[in-house]
């Protein structure tokens, strides 16, 4: 059954060197390349959102042969607005460890 209160974020969506037919959602000036969980879960956190849940083995369904991961985050708003506040958080961060 559908969890409508709840909203499942990909990395995939924030992962600069896909294109958008396998899995990328946003555009490439919001992405980074190759995130991990723990950055997505930063992330978010510097957002203002608390993750309920994460997994890490699973398979993206756009790209099964690959291992990815998502989070689990409460549905407050549109899901556009949650991955471009997590998105702000991503790119900054690592704006700021490129420049070190």
């Amino acid at each position: 059954m559908k969890d409508y209160e709840h909203v499942v974020v990909w990395l995939d969506y924030f992962n600069k060197t896909l294109p958008r037919n396998k899995g990328r959602r946003l555009s490439k000036e919001k992405c980074i390349f190759d995130p991990s969980l723990k950055e997505l879960i930063e992330a978010s956190k510097a957002a203002g959102l608390e993750p309920k849940e994460s997994e890490d083995q699973v398979r993206f369904p756009k790209r099964p042969y690959v291992r990815s991961g998502y989070i689990v985050l409460e549905k407050n708003t549109t899901k556009t607005n949650i991955m471009n506040k997590i998105s702000n958080k991503l790119v900054s961060k690592r704006e700021k460890q490129s420049k070190k």
